[in-house]
């Protein structure tokens, strides 16, 4: 199973994504964390290039073609091997993020679309989209103070445009979507995450 986190900035997805697969090794089942931009030696590359320095410093057409490229990468190097192999993928952000910071930010939803059908051609299984509200997500970025921070760099607006659109595309794709309450203790969040990934689990089993 493909299993992906999504949501703004700040909203604690690396986290629970990062749980989840704990707990899912701990109930002896074979799963492997990986992320986007990233997840392979190349896309790592790529990650530096995107998530890093001034926010003008690409246009949306540029990082989607960035993005795209990583994401093949990942796809082939990590992702499909392991699904492959019947493991279970946990990922940080996937094609949903590109469909919200380029296609959304950039009008660019159909060229996202396109090239997605054209070098990636697959889905997620299921999707956890963690809500927060934009200031909040926007407050608990800022302040890990790392390197990564081209996206929170735009500012609130951003983050309020993307918390709408990730809204507006879970009610797009509400077979794989599970929106989850981030503004909740992490270990309760963390709980039902992984009540519903076992129940999905089980129910392909």
């Amino acid at each position: 199973m493909f299993i992906t986190f999504e949501g703004i900035d700040g909203s604690g997805k690396s986290t629970q994504a990062r749980q989840l697969a704990d707990a899912l090794r701990a109930e002896g089942r074979d799963a492997i964390l990986t992320r986007e931009p990233g997840g392979s030696p190349g896309a790592e590359e790529i990650r530096a290039l995107v998530l890093q320095g001034e926010p003008e410093r690409w246009s949306a057409q540029t990082e989607l073609l960035l993005f795209t490229a990583a994401r093949r990468d990942h796809l082939e190097r990590t992702i499909a091997p392991a699904l492959s192999a019947g493991r279970i993928v946990v990922c940080d952000r996937f094609a949903d993020s590109t469909r919200m910071y380029q296609g959304l930010r950039g009008g660019l939803r159909a060229e996202v679309d396109a090239l997605h059908r054209l070098m990636i051609g697959r889905e997620p299984d299921l999707t956890f989209l963690i809500d927060i509200d934009a200031e909040t997500g926007l407050a608990r970025a800022r302040g890990r103070k790392g390197a990564e921070e081209r996206f929170e760099d735009f500012g609130l607006s951003l983050q309020q445009e993307m918390r709408a659109g990730f809204l507006a595309l879970a009610a797009e794709f509400p077979k794989r979507f599970r929106i989850i309450d981030g503004m909740r203790p992490s270990a309760e969040i963390a709980a039902e995450i992984l009540a519903l990934s076992a129940r999905a689990l089980d129910a392909r089993a």
